[in-house]
């Protein structure tokens, strides 16, 4: 698969930038899409990394200092503790994860030269255009098919509204762009197994939820992953039998931010955007 570089620096002499311009950067290589088995690390990094790099070196030869960096909770590989907060230690497991601390290490040194840099680290982003793997998920529960999970089910899955990354961003813009990193997710996200029966519930279907060994599907993901027949990644199966939440503690005290959003209400509200995405007539979700 072939995969194109980010656009040269001359091409942002288009833009004109003031003081009183914010800068976001939502622009990221992510697994939504196939990734190339050949390249990979310069799949990701081209993007993700140096091109973050391209937009601060512009940055800095502009009036604008104030600037809204995305990465991810990825950064931060397998959970030492929880809640995960902002001082976790990063080892990420793969290039998205390791593309993406790369870009906040880059940030870090635009600081340094009197940027303002605001740093958003989002669990699994839900909202309109953002199925992801739930697509996969979502075909089985609508087709009655058995729900397989990986482990037990009994950890906690976070995901986080791209309305209430909205808030939180518009939140930093109106106090200048804090130079801090934040973390944005739900508040008491549900075990994976309550949040998996109780949209099959709502959704009307007769799906099974069916635990499974964590071990041995990742065995076999990773088996899978090696002859080129990916059902996932393995930054996105290493951390699905994880209890991994992010403490967003700072972030509500600092940017007077709360999500608004459950995960319980994502979901559902992911899975009706999925049926009309697929063209199909919407059910009445039970109550």
């Amino acid at each position: 698969m072939r995969y194109k570089a980010p656009p040269p620096p001359d091409d942002f002499k288009k833009i004109s930038l003031s003081t009183e311009d914010i800068v976001i950067n939502l622009a990221a290589n992510q697994y939504h899409h196939r990734v190339p088995r050949d390249n990979t690390h310069a799949y990701f990094f081209d993007t993700n990394t140096q091109g973050t790099k391209n937009i601060l070196d512009f940055i800095i030869q502009t009036e604008c200092r104030q600037f809204i960096q995305y990465t991810t909770d990825m950064i931060y590989g397998k959970p030492q503790y929880l809640p995960v907060d902002i001082q976790h230690p990063q080892i990420p497991f793969g290039p998205y994860g390791q593309s993406k601390k790369a870009a906040e290490d880059i940030c870090r040194e635009y600081r340094k030269k009197g940027i303002n840099i605001t740093i958003f680290r989002p669990r699994m982003i839900i909202g309109p255009g953002r199925l992801g793997i739930l697509e996969k998920l979502f075909f089985l529960i609508n087709h009655n098919l058995p729900v397989p999970v990986i482990g037990s089910g009994k950890n906690c899955y976070q995901m986080v509204s791209v309305f209430d990354c909205v808030s939180a961003t518009i939140a930093a813009m109106q106090l200048g762009c804090p130079n801090k990193e934040y973390n944005l997710g739900s508040k008491n996200p549900p075990t994976e197994l309550d949040l998996l029966k109780n949209l099959i519930k709502k959704a009307g279907s007769h799906s099974p939820v069916i635990p499974t060994n964590g071990k041995i599907v990742k065995a076999m993901l990773s088996f899978l992953g090696t002859i080129g027949l990916e059902i996932m990644y393995r930054e996105q199966y290493m951390i699905a039998d994880e209890n991994y939440i992010l403490d967003i503690s700072e972030t509500e005290r600092d940017l007077n931010w709360m999500p608004r959003y459950s995960d319980q209400d994502m979901i559902i509200e992911a899975y009706s955007n999925y049926l009309i995405q697929a063209g199909m007539s919407l059910p009445a979700l039970k109550v």
